[in-house]
């Protein structure tokens, strides 16, 4: 385990313990009396807390990546439409033909 991640984490519930209940799976670890049982209660926030990082980042990463393939696409949209306007203000001119 990342020991900043554990530190920082550590801090964090202590810092709030009420507000770590928020967190559905959240242990309040301050109601363990041996100091065995309540490391293990801290580690297991720990670790809870690791896989929900895990995961925020992942979709993240996937919505990221769905916003850049979409920018993509209409950057290479844009490109066809200018070439194409361009080939239009390329084109002579033809008078109106009279009636």
């Amino acid at each position: 385990m990342n020991r900043p991640v554990a530190v920082a984490a550590a801090c964090l519930m202590l810092a709030s313990p009420a507000a770590a209940q928020d967190i559905r799976g959240l242990e309040n670890c301050t109601a363990e009396k041996q100091m065995e049982r309540r490391a293990g209660c801290l580690q297991a926030n720990v670790e809870l807390l690791q896989q929900l990082l895990v995961k925020q980042t992942r979709a993240a990463d996937d919505k990221f990546k769905a916003d850049r393939a979409e920018i993509d696409a209409l950057k290479a949209r844009l490109t066809k439409l200018e070439a194409d306007l361009a080939q239009v203000r390329a084109k002579p001119v033809e008078p109106a033909a009279k009636k």
